[in-house]
């Protein structure tokens, strides 16, 4: 007999998120452009709370993390800032404006695991 899940499988709604809030990762304002949602707690781990955030810092946790490492260790954004990858990722990003968008490339040290 399958066991069910506590937790509901349903998505949120999307609520609109003011242009000048700060992204909770690199701290510029998010804009109104290239704006993603991010789950502290990856969704399908079950996490349900959603985040606005920049599509490039979003990319650029997903390209260096997998989901068990975020829910292990970089289920905050203090954990996630405090990681050097992101520290490094974050002091470059900071010269751009909010709309800003490039390709993210998965880490090499994610590839290797």
């Amino acid at each position: 007999m399958a066991r069910r899940s506590r937790i509901p499988d349903f998505e949120f709604p999307a609520q609109p998120v003011a242009a000048d809030a700060p992204c909770p990762l690199c701290g510029r304002p998010l804009g109104t452009v290239n704006i993603d949602r991010h789950h502290l707690i990856p969704k399908s781990l079950k996490g349900r709370e959603q985040f606005p955030i920049h599509k490039i810092c979003h990319r650029k946790i997903h390209a260096t993390f997998s989901e068990r490492e975020l829910l292990r260790a970089y289920y905050t954004w203090e954990a996630l800032r405090g990681n050097d990858d992101i520290r490094a990722f974050i002091e470059w990003v900071a010269k751009k404006p909010s709309e800003f968008y490039a390709r993210t490339f998965t880490s090499n040290k994610k590839k290797s695991r």
